[in-house]
């Protein structure tokens, strides 16, 4: 399987007593479907998965799939603290139609790098199915590092790794040292350094509420290789980057951003709260300038002038 392109992790729409909102969670498969990603997540972080019992995550990768209809690929995350969970949750998604799984570190556990291989060459051996790696140390404790990649890597199954530490020192050694793992972007404010080094994709939350946008990007970059026009996107993109990577309230600005965008959302689920009006106030003010920059580089000569620059003046 090749994992390139526009990959979202998508929300998990919810109704007013946190109930999982099914005609929701289907009506965002269809927007993403219809805005031209690559291929959809469920279960990733910004899903909530950490928030769900295991037969809420099951049932959503049964309706996931029976949603998309092999239109688009479809990655499983297999995320929990225990190999055993892990193992079990790879299975549901393979026995659910999945085309490959998204392996994160245990959290809490803190493995070492022996460990953290062993529980990754251990779910690979049950599965079998692609596995896009997902290094994110702010949230598991653990970073893969060198020793972890020099075991894995080697395994046909490791396919790809969404590189969420932020470092770009990880960023560099990856491009370099293991280009056997198809680079994707998973540290939003660092979107252009990825596919300056060659990233082939994106795993963007953003792309849930602003698809267009985060399709600008990508296509710009990767297809065009006209980074002077990445540049300008990209800029128009970093003060949406800041408010998400940088303003404590990630899953809520991505679900009020699909609010804003007239999709089914919902609030989030404990721990986390609602956003404030500030915030709320803030994420709108954002949004409409993002949408007003992106629309002047698409009609610019060159720039595109299809439907997907109509959607970026909406």
């Amino acid at each position: 399987m090749k994992f390139e392109g526009i990959y979202p992790p998508v929300i998990t729409p919810h109704a007013a007593d946190c109930t999982i909102d099914r005609d929701g969670f289907v009506a965002m498969i269809e927007h993403l479907i219809a805005a031209g990603v690559h291929g959809i997540i469920v279960g990733g972080t910004t899903g909530e998965y950490y928030a769900q019992t295991r037969d809420e995550r099951v049932a959503l990768m049964k309706l996931a799939r029976e949603a998309i209809k092999g239109r688009l690929p479809l990655i499983v995350g297999t995320g929990a603290i225990r190999t055993e969970d892990c193992i079990a949750y790879g299975l549901a998604a393979r026995e659910n139609g999945a085309d490959a799984i998204l392996v994160n570190a245990p959290y809490y556990a803190l493995p070492t790098q022996d460990e953290l291989a062993n529980h990754a060459l251990a779910i690979d051996q049950e599965v079998d199915l692609p596995i896009m790696l997902y290094n994110y140390p702010g949230r598991t404790g653990t970073t893969m590092a060198a020793a972890f990649f020099d075991r894995v890597a080697r395994n046909r199954n490791f396919a790809a790794i969404k590189e969420s530490s932020g470092d770009i020192n990880q960023l560099h050694m990856l491009a370099r040292d293991y280009p056997q793992l198809t680079l994707l972007c998973g540290m939003d404010d660092q979107a252009l350094e990825f596919f300056a080094w060659g990233a082939r994709g994106w795993v963007c939350a953003g792309g849930n509420c602003l698809p267009e946008a985060h399709l600008a990007l990508y296509e710009a970059c990767v297809l065009e290789k006209d980074f002077d026009k990445g540049r300008r996107i990209m800029s128009a993109l970093m003060p949406l980057m800041r408010v998400l990577e940088q303003g404590g309230k990630f899953v809520q600005c991505i679900k009020y951003g699909c609010t804003l965008a007239g999709l089914p959302a919902g609030p989030v689920r404990k721990p986390l709260e609602a956003l404030s009006e500030a915030q709320e106030s803030e994420m709108e003010s954002v949004i409409a300038t993002l949408k007003r920059a992106l629309a002047e580089i698409a009609g610019e000569p060159g720039g595109r002038t299809d439907s997907r620059a109509a959607l970026l003046e909406a």
